[in-house]
Protein backbone atom coordinates (compact mmCIF):
# COMPACT_ATOMS: atom_id res chain seq x y z
CA UNK A 1 0.00 0.00 0.00
CA UNK A 2 1.59 3.09 -1.23
CA UNK A 3 2.52 5.66 1.94
CA UNK A 4 2.80 9.29 1.89
CA UNK A 5 4.92 11.91 3.76
CA UNK A 6 3.97 15.50 4.86
CA UNK A 7 6.32 18.43 4.14
CA UNK A 8 5.84 22.17 6.28
CA UNK A 9 7.49 25.02 5.22
CA UNK A 10 7.40 27.49 7.84
CA UNK A 11 7.63 31.02 6.50
CA UNK A 12 7.78 34.35 8.00
CA UNK A 13 4.72 34.98 5.57
CA UNK A 14 2.82 31.63 4.82
CA UNK A 15 2.48 28.32 6.20
CA UNK A 16 2.44 25.85 3.00
CA UNK A 17 2.19 22.04 3.70
CA UNK A 18 2.37 19.28 1.25
CA UNK A 19 1.85 15.91 1.17
CA UNK A 20 4.69 13.81 -0.74
CA UNK A 21 4.62 10.67 -2.35
CA UNK A 22 6.97 8.07 -3.09
CA UNK A 23 8.56 9.70 -5.96
CA UNK A 24 8.93 12.72 -4.64
CA UNK A 25 5.73 14.09 -5.90
CA UNK A 26 3.57 17.01 -4.09
CA UNK A 27 -0.14 15.26 -4.32
CA UNK A 28 -2.15 17.92 -1.74
CA UNK A 29 -1.18 21.80 -0.52
CA UNK A 30 -2.65 23.81 2.04
CA UNK A 31 -1.36 27.15 2.84
CA UNK A 32 -2.25 29.93 5.30
CA UNK A 33 -1.20 33.14 6.13
CA UNK A 34 2.16 32.80 9.65
CA UNK A 35 0.39 36.15 10.70
CA UNK A 36 2.98 37.24 12.20
CA UNK A 37 3.55 38.55 15.68
CA UNK A 38 1.21 35.56 17.23
CA UNK A 39 2.47 33.24 20.30
CA UNK A 40 3.67 30.35 19.22
CA UNK A 41 1.18 28.08 20.56
CA UNK A 42 -1.32 30.09 17.65
CA UNK A 43 1.65 29.10 14.79
CA UNK A 44 1.59 25.52 15.88
CA UNK A 45 -2.09 24.80 15.99
CA UNK A 46 -2.17 26.41 12.06
CA UNK A 47 0.54 24.19 11.15
CA UNK A 48 -1.39 20.73 12.34
CA UNK A 49 -4.12 21.97 10.48
CA UNK A 50 -2.28 22.86 7.44
CA UNK A 51 -1.37 19.59 7.37
CA UNK A 52 -4.95 17.56 7.70
CA UNK A 53 -5.84 20.06 5.30
CA UNK A 54 -3.32 19.27 2.70
CA UNK A 55 -3.80 15.24 3.40
CA UNK A 56 -7.47 15.93 2.34
CA UNK A 57 -7.03 17.67 -0.66
CA UNK A 58 -4.35 15.03 -1.47
CA UNK A 59 -7.71 12.51 -1.21
CA UNK A 60 -5.80 10.23 1.66
CA UNK A 61 -6.43 10.46 5.24
CA UNK A 62 -3.83 10.57 8.34
CA UNK A 63 -3.47 7.13 8.34
CA UNK A 64 -1.82 6.68 5.17
CA UNK A 65 0.58 9.18 6.19
CA UNK A 66 3.80 7.97 7.51
CA UNK A 67 5.50 11.23 9.31
CA UNK A 68 5.68 14.93 8.80
CA UNK A 69 8.66 17.10 8.62
CA UNK A 70 9.28 20.63 9.08
CA UNK A 71 11.26 23.61 7.75
CA UNK A 72 11.81 26.10 10.02
CA UNK A 73 14.25 29.69 9.24
CA UNK A 74 16.41 29.89 12.12
CA UNK A 75 18.52 27.73 14.65
CA UNK A 76 16.58 24.83 14.14
CA UNK A 77 17.95 21.56 16.73
CA UNK A 78 17.01 17.89 15.23
CA UNK A 79 17.74 16.17 17.39
CA UNK A 80 15.69 17.33 20.18
CA UNK A 81 13.16 19.30 18.04
CA UNK A 82 12.81 22.88 18.84
CA UNK A 83 13.68 25.98 17.48
CA UNK A 84 16.07 27.10 19.78
CA UNK A 85 15.70 30.61 18.18
CA UNK A 86 14.07 32.14 15.10
CA UNK A 87 14.36 36.44 14.72
CA UNK A 88 11.78 36.07 12.23
CA UNK A 89 9.36 34.01 13.91
CA UNK A 90 9.70 35.44 17.05
CA UNK A 91 10.48 31.70 18.41
CA UNK A 92 12.64 31.18 21.29
CA UNK A 93 12.70 27.30 22.96
CA UNK A 94 9.99 26.17 20.71
CA UNK A 95 9.28 22.41 20.72
CA UNK A 96 7.91 21.81 17.71
CA UNK A 97 8.18 18.12 16.81
CA UNK A 98 6.58 17.07 20.58
CA UNK A 99 3.95 19.99 20.12
CA UNK A 100 2.90 18.82 16.58
CA UNK A 101 3.47 14.96 17.40
CA UNK A 102 0.63 15.05 20.33
CA UNK A 103 -1.36 16.91 17.89
CA UNK A 104 -1.22 14.96 14.82
CA UNK A 105 0.04 11.77 16.29
CA UNK A 106 2.80 11.11 13.63
CA UNK A 107 6.70 11.18 14.33
CA UNK A 108 7.94 14.68 13.30
CA UNK A 109 11.34 15.84 12.01
CA UNK A 110 12.95 19.57 11.98
CA UNK A 111 15.61 21.18 10.46
CA UNK A 112 16.58 24.67 9.38
CA UNK A 113 14.46 25.82 6.05
CA UNK A 114 17.11 26.32 4.17
CA UNK A 115 18.74 22.68 4.60
CA UNK A 116 15.50 21.20 4.24
CA UNK A 117 15.40 22.80 0.86
CA UNK A 118 18.86 21.70 -0.01
CA UNK A 119 17.89 18.23 0.66
CA UNK A 120 14.42 18.75 -1.62
CA UNK A 121 17.16 19.78 -4.35
CA UNK A 122 19.62 16.57 -3.88
CA UNK A 123 16.59 14.17 -3.84
CA UNK A 124 14.63 15.62 -6.66
CA UNK A 125 15.93 18.31 -8.03
CA UNK A 126 18.99 19.59 -9.81
CA UNK A 127 21.34 17.95 -7.46
CA UNK A 128 19.43 14.60 -7.55
CA UNK A 129 22.16 11.64 -7.54
CA UNK A 130 24.99 13.94 -6.05
CA UNK A 131 26.40 12.30 -3.47
CA UNK A 132 27.40 16.10 -2.12
CA UNK A 133 26.11 19.18 -2.96
CA UNK A 134 25.88 22.66 -1.95
CA UNK A 135 22.37 24.87 -2.43
CA UNK A 136 22.59 28.49 -2.01
CA UNK A 137 19.57 30.61 -2.48
CA UNK A 138 19.74 34.58 -3.53
CA UNK A 139 17.52 36.23 -2.28
CA UNK A 140 16.69 38.66 0.37
CA UNK A 141 19.95 37.38 2.05
CA UNK A 142 22.09 34.29 0.74
CA UNK A 143 20.97 31.29 2.08
CA UNK A 144 22.79 28.00 1.98
CA UNK A 145 22.66 24.07 2.19
CA UNK A 146 24.91 21.39 2.65
CA UNK A 147 24.18 17.60 1.91
CA UNK A 148 27.29 15.27 2.16
CA UNK A 149 27.08 11.71 1.16
CA UNK A 150 23.51 12.14 1.28
CA UNK A 151 23.22 13.34 4.63
CA UNK A 152 22.20 17.38 5.87
CA UNK A 153 25.42 19.20 7.33
CA UNK A 154 24.17 21.82 10.22
CA UNK A 155 27.30 21.76 12.23
CA UNK A 156 27.70 20.29 15.64
CA UNK A 157 25.69 22.74 17.28
CA UNK A 158 22.84 22.69 14.08
CA UNK A 159 24.02 26.71 13.47
CA UNK A 160 26.21 25.52 10.28
CA UNK A 161 25.78 26.18 6.83
CA UNK A 162 25.25 30.14 7.12
CA UNK A 163 27.68 30.47 4.14
CA UNK A 164 25.92 33.92 3.32
CA UNK A 165 27.96 35.33 6.61
CA UNK A 166 31.21 34.16 5.25
CA UNK A 167 33.16 37.62 4.64
CA UNK A 168 34.13 38.23 1.24
CA UNK A 169 35.22 42.22 1.95
CA UNK A 170 37.17 42.88 5.10
CA UNK A 171 35.76 46.04 6.92
CA UNK A 172 33.12 46.60 4.43
CA UNK A 173 29.13 46.53 4.31
CA UNK A 174 27.37 46.35 7.49
CA UNK A 175 25.24 43.00 7.26
CA UNK A 176 22.54 42.42 9.41
CA UNK A 177 24.10 39.82 11.06
CA UNK A 178 26.73 42.26 12.86
CA UNK A 179 29.98 41.53 10.76
CA UNK A 180 30.89 43.47 8.05
CA UNK A 181 31.85 42.26 4.07
CA UNK A 182 29.67 39.46 4.93
CA UNK A 183 29.32 37.84 1.11
CA UNK A 184 25.41 38.81 1.70
CA UNK A 185 25.46 42.16 2.43
CA UNK A 186 27.30 41.65 -1.28
CA UNK A 187 25.40 39.02 -3.59
CA UNK A 188 21.78 39.12 -2.25
CA UNK A 189 19.30 40.61 -4.28
CA UNK A 190 18.78 43.21 -1.51
CA UNK A 191 22.18 44.03 -2.03
CA UNK A 192 21.85 44.63 -5.83
CA UNK A 193 19.14 46.60 -5.89
CA UNK A 194 21.04 48.64 -3.09
CA UNK A 195 24.15 48.74 -5.52
CA UNK A 196 21.66 49.94 -8.34
CA UNK A 197 20.21 52.45 -6.50
CA UNK A 198 23.49 53.95 -5.87
CA UNK A 199 24.44 53.98 -9.62
CA UNK A 200 21.31 55.58 -10.47
CA UNK A 201 21.83 58.88 -7.94
CA UNK A 202 25.95 58.90 -9.11
CA UNK A 203 25.06 58.68 -12.65
CA UNK A 204 21.20 61.08 -13.23
CA UNK A 205 22.16 60.42 -17.21
CA UNK A 206 21.70 56.80 -16.54
CA UNK A 207 19.22 54.72 -18.65
CA UNK A 208 17.98 52.85 -15.01
CA UNK A 209 16.00 56.20 -14.60
CA UNK A 210 13.63 55.09 -17.42
CA UNK A 211 13.24 51.63 -16.95
CA UNK A 212 12.76 51.91 -12.81
CA UNK A 213 11.13 55.83 -13.10
CA UNK A 214 11.94 55.99 -9.42
CA UNK A 215 14.84 54.79 -6.83
CA UNK A 216 11.37 53.51 -4.95
CA UNK A 217 10.82 51.26 -8.01
CA UNK A 218 13.96 49.49 -8.38
CA UNK A 219 14.10 45.97 -8.03
CA UNK A 220 16.48 43.03 -8.72
CA UNK A 221 15.99 43.24 -12.28
CA UNK A 222 16.81 47.17 -13.14
CA UNK A 223 20.47 46.78 -13.56
CA UNK A 224 19.83 43.50 -15.53
CA UNK A 225 17.45 45.20 -17.93
CA UNK A 226 19.94 48.49 -18.00
CA UNK A 227 22.63 45.94 -19.18
CA UNK A 228 20.43 44.36 -22.37
CA UNK A 229 19.93 47.89 -22.95
CA UNK A 230 23.65 49.05 -23.32
CA UNK A 231 23.76 51.65 -20.39
CA UNK A 232 27.18 52.12 -19.34
CA UNK A 233 26.52 52.22 -15.44
CA UNK A 234 23.97 49.13 -15.25
CA UNK A 235 26.91 47.50 -16.86
CA UNK A 236 29.32 48.17 -14.58
CA UNK A 237 26.70 47.17 -11.84
CA UNK A 238 26.17 44.01 -12.97
CA UNK A 239 29.55 43.18 -13.40
CA UNK A 240 30.21 43.79 -10.36
CA UNK A 241 27.47 42.06 -8.82
CA UNK A 242 28.44 38.91 -10.84
CA UNK A 243 31.73 39.02 -9.16
CA UNK A 244 30.30 39.49 -6.14
CA UNK A 245 28.28 36.03 -6.58
CA UNK A 246 31.36 34.49 -7.69
CA UNK A 247 33.51 35.16 -5.04
CA UNK A 248 31.40 33.62 -2.76
CA UNK A 249 30.90 30.65 -5.11
CA UNK A 250 34.71 29.57 -5.52
CA UNK A 251 35.05 30.02 -1.86
CA UNK A 252 32.24 27.60 -1.34
CA UNK A 253 34.18 25.26 -3.86
CA UNK A 254 37.73 25.36 -2.45
CA UNK A 255 36.17 24.96 1.35
CA UNK A 256 34.00 21.66 0.17
CA UNK A 257 34.67 20.85 -3.50
CA UNK A 258 31.45 19.40 -3.64
CA UNK A 259 30.10 17.65 -7.00
CA UNK A 260 27.21 20.06 -7.57
CA UNK A 261 26.99 23.45 -6.61
CA UNK A 262 22.92 24.27 -7.22
CA UNK A 263 21.88 28.19 -7.25
CA UNK A 264 18.40 29.44 -6.43
CA UNK A 265 16.58 32.78 -6.02
CA UNK A 266 14.18 35.04 -8.13
CA UNK A 267 17.90 36.72 -9.64
CA UNK A 268 18.37 33.02 -11.60
CA UNK A 269 16.01 33.78 -14.06
CA UNK A 270 18.65 35.86 -15.81
CA UNK A 271 19.25 32.62 -16.92
CA UNK A 272 22.92 32.66 -19.10
CA UNK A 273 23.72 36.74 -18.54
CA UNK A 274 24.09 35.59 -14.84
CA UNK A 275 25.55 31.99 -15.13
CA UNK A 276 27.89 32.82 -18.33
CA UNK A 277 30.15 35.20 -16.30
CA UNK A 278 30.39 33.03 -13.00
CA UNK A 279 31.36 30.32 -15.00
CA UNK A 280 34.02 31.91 -16.54
CA UNK A 281 35.16 33.58 -12.69
CA UNK A 282 35.10 30.15 -11.55
CA UNK A 283 36.81 28.35 -13.79
CA UNK A 284 39.97 31.19 -13.56
CA UNK A 285 40.06 31.28 -9.86
CA UNK A 286 39.12 27.94 -8.28
CA UNK A 287 41.63 25.85 -6.39
CA UNK A 288 41.29 22.52 -8.69
CA UNK A 289 41.32 24.13 -11.62
CA UNK A 290 44.01 20.93 -12.78
CA UNK A 291 41.64 18.47 -11.31
CA UNK A 292 39.87 15.86 -13.48
CA UNK A 293 36.72 15.96 -11.33
CA UNK A 294 34.88 19.77 -11.00
CA UNK A 295 31.87 20.58 -9.52
CA UNK A 296 29.19 20.98 -11.45
CA UNK A 297 27.40 24.53 -11.44
CA UNK A 298 23.32 24.87 -11.88
CA UNK A 299 20.27 25.76 -11.16
CA UNK A 300 17.95 24.72 -8.90
CA UNK A 301 14.87 23.31 -10.46
CA UNK A 302 11.94 22.95 -7.61
CA UNK A 303 11.43 26.64 -6.69
CA UNK A 304 9.23 26.75 -3.70
CA UNK A 305 8.67 22.95 -3.57
CA UNK A 306 12.13 22.04 -2.78
CA UNK A 307 11.29 23.08 1.00
CA UNK A 308 8.40 21.20 1.40
CA UNK A 309 9.84 18.07 -0.25
CA UNK A 310 12.50 18.11 1.77
CA UNK A 311 10.89 18.32 5.04
CA UNK A 312 8.48 15.70 3.75
CA UNK A 313 11.94 13.37 3.69
CA UNK A 314 13.62 14.67 7.03
CA UNK A 315 13.54 11.47 8.34
CA UNK A 316 15.80 10.13 5.82
CA UNK A 317 18.48 12.90 6.38
CA UNK A 318 20.70 11.37 9.30
CA UNK A 319 18.77 13.22 11.92
CA UNK A 320 18.62 9.61 13.24
CA UNK A 321 22.06 8.99 13.57
CA UNK A 322 22.43 12.37 14.98
CA UNK A 323 19.73 11.10 18.04
CA UNK A 324 22.18 7.94 18.72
Amino acid sequence: MKKFRIGIDLGGTNIKAGVVDEEYRIVGTARCKTALPRPAAEVLADMARMAREAAENAGIGMDDVLCVGVGSPGTANPVNGVVEYSCNLGFENVPVCADLENRLGKPVYLENDANAAAFGEALAGAARGAKSCVCITLGTGVGGGIIIDGKIYGGFNFAGAELGHIVIQVDGEPCACGRRGCWEAYASATALIRQTRRAMEAHPESGMWQIAGTLENVDGRTAFDGMRAGDPAAQEVVGRYIQYIACGLINVINIFQPEVLCIGGGICKEGDALLRPIERYIESERYSKYSAYQTRLCVATLGNDAGIIGAAYLSEAGIQDLKK
